[in-house]
Formats: structure tokens, C-alpha cells, sequence
């Protein structure tokens, strides 16, 4: 939620100063620049412990701190510096540990020793006026040294980037990424107009930025930071899945946020609609404003439904009543009556929404339609939002399937897809699997990629969680009443014998699901009763590292995946992810400590942003397979391709051996463990719940608090997202269909 948080700094108290060289960097937030050092300090026969703040500070490194002292109970007389300055070291021992720290990508511990062996003290001098001395050395060949000394020129145009981001809280991979972006010229467009970090740098919000503006002297009711902050609060929505936000909530939550008057709120917001930022339109007598970027996505979506909805195709002349018993045949299958009537629909109508919760037969239905145009000699296309999803289509198909970003050949140098309105698609029919998870803006490109001539079968669970990012585009298609639907509702014989089928239909009709009983079989769906938070996290820490490995013969990392509803707190993902990877992967070797996590080999991580570049995507879930010290990189499993990641990368990956829900969307695991408590209440709701369980493909176990567990069955509140392409639908009257409920 958007919260009333602006602070400005407190002044400098009086203390004394203390220098001394950095032995060891106990802690380091890259976030906030908050660190722990160990130093040695002239005078002091034991090293010094010293907690301060620096965007970057490596062994090695002399430290300049101006602080006080002060005894801390736990941990003693600690040196708490107000203000710490670093400096390049001067000693032998000081400049190799500040060489080999991996600082410099090229040089670890390993050439970091033959450097200052071969040069000394003049081995910084080397590196930056006479480079090709370092050809001297075995094992340091032109490619070495041209990354040497490339990363030191890169190094020394970000430490003056970090002295002058540091008292703003802006910590390394920021300015790493600020000097990514706006090269040499960092320093004069931020200090120009600081507002366009938010906009341009990923990890750098609003807060951050005007937090420099205001040390910078930029008024607090200035034009230029209500209009930043009226954007901020149109992308904070966007964040929760809004595509627009009512004209008087928006003033309202911007004035209060900025601490302004409403009038200046609403001048910032009609200064951003003149400039193109911000678009209003009325929707049902209702005045909304989009970011511009979410309004064209709508608008696209809506024509583009439109547009593929119209004509007829290739396969419309089909005999129905001859085709259905000819796929049954081939196929070895029964059809329900529900299913025919799907064929059918299927096979008249060039868009249609297939949607139904598991073991309600999706895949036979899918496979049927396919089977029938596919002898028509039909170009079929499949794809999914997530590599997981793309993966299990194809297995259920039978056909190649791709996830969504692939099938429109990304290409991250232009930062577009390369399969566009002018470049469309070789397809009769596109099916698109897992469509509840995908956004306005990603579903906007699909579509206008997809030719004029070709049908678009829309395959999902309407009643999962809706999209990560913005819109809630199948619920809007289904409820919009103008395109056609089939509803799958009935469970199939095979199917119930399956207690995590069973009962996530009964957690999607508000019941209480069945618990397994005493007999000795296993069963795959059980609830594990635990009264505190502490309990219910001891249990999850012993299911996952040794009943359930031990009782169903599953591996703790690859195939178990805790989901919990929240990220923070004691059952949180953060807080489970320490335990388990302390119980499962302490013996990984050499780790790497970032952005307050610790990795090594074996460790499974999950990607959180989309990174275009490496074609991983958020919630991509992988495995470290080695680190590199010397090259400062790690490499990740995907789906068995190796993805390397440079250490100052690793802000975009966390620890997954536990998970949230919504991160879990489009995956399927062989077991999912799911805390539940109270303290969760904020999250607990049926379609959270809903989806964690539809997660688990062989054993679920639920472990909490009955009284959450009711809450969770019982409550349907979820706030409904504003959108507006239900609406748009419905008066762009796409055809003549009617909804059919099966």
C-alpha cells in the first residue's frame, strides 16, 4: 500500500575521529549502504569493530570514520561512525585483499597475489597507465587485461557516481546502474532534475529520488515533484494490478503522500495529461487516469479482440457431428457432453475463453480441438507466460509451446519484440495457456502480433490469482458477456480420486477441505495442525528437510517448494529461505554475499524482475551451478541452460527454497508445503489459497492455525482491480455471442 513516509536528515552530532584499514566486511547492505567492518586501527592491539554507512567498501580499504563510541550489549565497544569515508589502500597486504575482494571483474584472489608480486605498490599505476605490463604475467592474456582495465575505468567513474549518491542511501548496484544509463553525464542529469531516477533506473523508487531532490534544494511544492509524484502513485496502483485510479482518490492519496495542497495535485496531474504522461478519460461516468502506457495496452487489447473476432476460420466448414465421434476414435477418449459442446463452439467461432479448475479436463478438451484443425493442416501455435507453463503444455500436446516472450522473439537490443502488427505471426490458431496470469501489456503484445485470419483459443483458471502485473484481462474477457466461454465444472472419475483436486474445488465453493484419513495409504492432500508461529515454522522446517523426503521419497531442494502467503515476518519467504538453505545446502563451498543474501552452488534462487537480456523471466526458478571468484559472475540453471550473472546482478535474484504465492503462478511442483497463520491476515483469501494448493501436482500439506485456514476458505474479498476492458467490450459489442456456462 501507498504509505506517508518523506524524512529529512538529521544533522551531523559531535564525536571524534578513527581511522584504520578494512580486515574484514562482516556486513554490507548494498540497499542502504549500512555495514559492519572489522578494522585495524593504529593503537589497538584488537581489531576494531566499526558500524557505519558506504555504498562500497571491500577489504583492504583504508577507512576514514568520524563517529563516537559506544558499548553494545550484545556485542561490546563498537565505533559508531556518523560519517565514514573510504580510501584506496597503501600496503602490500591492503591492496591485494582490495584487488582480489572481486571488486574488479577480471581479478580475484588469484591474480589479485600476482599483481601486487609482479608490481607492488605502483601495481594501481599499472592498471591504469601502462596496462600492457600485466601481458607479463602467465595466465593474464589481451582479453584479461582489456576486462581489467575496462573495469577499473568503469570502477573509478562509479566511486565518483557513489561519493556523491552515498549520503543519499543510493548503495552500489544503483550507481552501477546509473552509470549504465547515463554514462559520464551521471552526475548533471541527476543533479538536473534527480525525479528521472524513478522513471529511468529500475530499484530506484520515488522515496530515493526525492530524497536527493530536497538535499539538492528542490521545494517541497514544486511543480516538477508533485508532477513526479502523481506518476509515483500511478505506478505504486499499477504495482497492486490497478490500470487507472479515480481523479479525486488520486489527488487525494498524491496530496497527502507529497504533502501538498489538493490544488497543486491537480495541477500536476493536468500538467502530466498536457505532456503526455498521464491520460484522463471517463469511463462510465467515472473520471480515470492512466499511465499512458497501461491506456494504450487496454485500448490495444480491445481492438484487438475486435479485430480477431471477426470472420471466419479455415476450419469452419467442418462437420461437427462427424468430427467429434473421428477425434474420439483417434485419440482413445470418451467426451463428455460439456467437452462436445466445446468442440463445437470451438470449431465455429475464431475466439474463444476455455477456463475450469483441475481435473476438469482442459488438457483432453485442448488436445480434441487441436487434433481435429491440426488435420485440416492448420499452422498451429502454442505458448504460455512462463518458461514452467510453456514447458507442460508442450508435454500435454504434444507440440512445441513457447513462452509468450520467445514466440515474439524478444530483442533486447531494440527492447521490443521483433513479431509486431508488420511483422505478425505464421499462425491459424494461437492457444494461450495459463491466460489469467498474463497482463494488459503483455497480453496487448500478443495480440497485435496475431494475423487477421488466424483464431485465438484463451486456456486458463479464471479463479487463480490474477496477474502479477497490471489488468485482469481473462476475468474481464469472461465477464465482459460478449465473448464466447466455456466453463468446465465437472470433476472426472479419475480426477477425484485426487484429494488436492477435490479439495481445491471445495476451497473455490468456500468449503472446508477434507482431511485425509487414518488409514495407512498415503494420501497427497494433508493439514498439519500447529497452534503459534514458532510451531507451525518448526514443522515446516522438518517436513520439508525430513518427513517428507524420508515418507515419499522426494528431494527437499528440487522437489519440494514451501509457497507462504507474505514475504516478511517468521513465515515469511525471507525468513524460511535462511533456515532452509541452512538446512539443506550449508556444504555449497565458496559463497558470495549480496544485497543481503549469501549464495553458493546448489542453492536455488528465483528470479524477480524480467531481464530481457538473459531471456529469464520473474518467477523463473533456477539452481546456482558454480561461482566464480576470479570473474566476479555466478552461473544459474534454467531449465537446463546456464545463465551467468555478474555479482553486481544478483539484486534481481532471492533465495527459493520458499516462495511467495503469487510468485508460484503458472508453476507446478511434485510437493508444496504452505504455512498459514493469522498474523497473515491481511492476505488470506480464497483464490491465495486456491492457487497455492493447485500448485502441489503430488502432495500438499498445509500446516497452521485451523482459524486461518477457515479465514482463508471463507473469504472471497478480494479487491476487485480497476480496469476498464470489460467495459470497453461490451460497448465495442465484439459479435453477437453469448456466454455458455457448461
Amino acid at each position: 500500500m501507498i504509505t506517508k513516509t518523506m524524512t529529512q536528515a538529521n544533522t551531523t552530532p559531535a564525536g571524534e575521529t578513527l581511522s584504520g584499514s578494512v580486515e574484514r566486511v562482516t556486513f554490507h547492505s548494498e540497499e542502504s549502504g549500512f555495514c559492519v567492518l572489522r578494522v585495524k586501527v593504529r593503537g589497538h592491539q584488537d581489531f576494531v569493530t566499526v558500524t557505519g554507512s558506504a555504498a562500497s567498501i571491500s577489504p583492504g580499504e583504508y577507512v576514514e570514520c568520524y563517529g563516537n563510541w559506544f558499548n553494545d550489549k550484545n556485542y561490546g565497544l563498537q565505533f559508531k561512525a556518523f560519517r565514514l569515508t573510504v580510501v584506496p589502500p597503501s600496503t602490500l597486504d591492503g591492496i591485494e585483499k582490495y584487488l582480489g575482494s572481486g571488486m574488479i571483474k577480471g581479478i580475484g584472489p588469484h591474480f589479485a597475489k600476482k599483481l601486487v608480486r609482479a608490481f607492488g605498490e605502483s601495481v594501481f599505476d599499472v592498471i591504469e597507465e601502462t596496462p600492457e605490463r600485466m601481458l607479463e604475467l602467465p595466465g593474464i592474456g589481451q582479453k584479461r587485461k582489456e576486462r581489467v582495465v575496462s573495469a577499473w575505468a568503469e570502477q573509478k567513474v562509479i566511486r565518483e557516481i557513489m561519493v556523491f549518491l552515498q549520503s543519499y542511501g543510493v548503495g552500489t548496484s544503483r550507481a552501477v546502474r546509473i552509470y549504465r544509463t547515463y554514462g559520464n553525464e551521471a552526475i548533471a542529469k541527476v543533479s538536473e532534475n534527480p525525479y528521472r531516477l524513478a522513471l529511468d533506473i529500475h530499484g530506484i523508487g520515488f522515496k530515493t529520488a526525492d530524497t536527493i531532490a530536497q538535499k539538492l534544494g528542490i521545494p517541497k511544492d514544486s511543480l516538477i515533484r508533485a508532477q513526479a509524484g502523481v506518476r509515483h502513485v500511478l505506478q505504486e496502483l499499477s504495482g497492486e494490478g490497478h490500470c487507472a485510479c479515480e481523479r479525486d482518490r488520486l489527488v487525494e492519496t498524491s496530496s497527502k503522500l507529497l504533502e501538498i495542497s489538493d490544488d497543486l495535485a491537480s495541477t500536476a496531474l493536468d500538467t502530466e495529461a498536457k505532456e503526455g504522461n498521464l491520460i484522463e478519460e471517463t469511463i462510465d461516468e467515472r473520471p480515470l487516469l492512466y499511465l499512458t502506457a497501461l491506456h494504450k495496452a487496454e485500448m490495444g487489447v480491445t481492438a484487438s479482440l475486435f479485430r480477431l473476432a471477426e470472420g471466419h476460420a479455415a476450419w469452419s466448414t467442418i462437420n461437427v457431428e462427424k468430427a467429434i465421434p473421428w477425434v474420439e476414435d483417434k485419440a482413445g477418449i470418451q467426451l463428455s457432453d460439456s467437452q462436445k459442446r466445446a468442440v463445437a463452439l470451438a470449431l465455429q467461432n475464431k475466439l474463444l475463453v476455455i477456463t475450469g479448475g483441475p481435473g476438469v479436463g482442459k488438457t483432453t478438451l485442448v488436445n480434441s480441438i487441436l487434433k481435429i484443425i491440426a488435420a485440416k493442416q492448420a499452422e498451429i501455435l502454442l505458448c504460455a507466460p512462463t518458461g514452467r507453463a510453456a514447458k507442460r503444455l508442450s508435454e500435454s500436446t504434444g507440440l512445441e509451446a513457447k513462452t509468450i516472450h520467445r514466440l515474439l522473439e524478444f530483442d533486447p537490443k531494440a527492447f521490443g519484440f521483433k513479431r509486431n502488427k508488420d511483422n505478425p505471426l505464421d499462425a491459424d490458431i494461437v492457444v494461450v495457456d495459463e491466460a489469467s496470469m498474463i497482463d494488459i501489456v503483455l497480453m496487448n503484445q500478443l495480440l497485435k502480433a496475431i494475423p487477421d485470419r488466424a483464431a485465438l483459443l484463451l486456456v486458463g483458471d479464471v479463479d487463480q490469482l490474477p496477474s502479477v502485473g497490471p489488468g485482469a484481462v481473462l476475468s474481464d474477457i469472461i465477464s465482459s458477456d460478449v465473448v464466447p466461454v466455456v466453463r468446465l465444472t465437472e470433476i472426472f472419475r479419475q480426477a477425484a480420486t485426487s484429494k488436492i483436486i477435490v479439495n481445491a474445488h471445495r476451497i473455490n465453493q468456500g468449503k472446508m477441505p477434507v482431511q485425509a484419513g487414518k488409514q495407512k495409504e498415503l494420501s497427497d492432500f494433508y493439514f498439519v495442525p500447529a497452534e503459534t508461529p514458532e510451531e507451525i515454522s518448526d514443522k515446516v522446517l522438518h517436513l520439508v528437510c525430513e518427513r517428507i523426503p524420508k515418507r515419499f521419497g522426494l528431494d527437499a531442494i528440487r522437489d519440494v517448494q514451501v509457497l507462504t502467503p507474505m514475504n516478511r515476518g517468521g513465515l515469511g519467504s525471507r525468513s524460511l529461505n535462511v533456515e532452509l538453505q541452512r538446512r539443506l545446502n550449508a556444504d555449497s563451498g565458496s559463497q558470495i554475499t549480496k544485497f543481503g543474501w549469501s549464495y553458493g552452488a546448489g542453492d536455488k534462487v528465483l528470479q524477480t524482475v524480467n531481464n530481457y537480456d538473459k531471456e529469464v523471466f520473474n518467477g523463473d526458478i533456477g539452481t546456482i551451478s558454480s561461482i566464480d571468484m576470479e570473474e566476479s559472475e555466478l552461473t544459474i540453471e534454467f531449465d537446463g541452460r546456464g545463465v551467468k550473472y555478474d555479482f553486481n546482478e544478483l539484486d534481481e535474484i532471492t533465495l527459493a527454497y520458499a516462495a511467495s504465492i503469487h510468485k508460484s503462478q503458472g508453476s507446478e511442483y511434485p510437493a508444496v508445503v504452505i504455512p498459514l497463520a493469522t498474523q497473515h491476515f491481511m492476505m488470506l483469501e480464497r483464490n491465495l489459497l486456491y492457487t497455492g494448493v493447485t500448485r502441489g501436482k503430488k502432495l500438499v500439506v498445509v500446516i497452521g492455525q485451523s482459524r486461518a485456514l477457515a479465514m482463508a476458505v471463507k473469504n472471497k474479498r478480494s479487491a476487485r482491480r480497476i480496469t476498464a476492458l470489460a467495459y470497453r467490450l461490451r460497448v465495442m459489442h465484439i459479435g453477437n455471442f453469448a456466454t455458455q456456462d457448461n
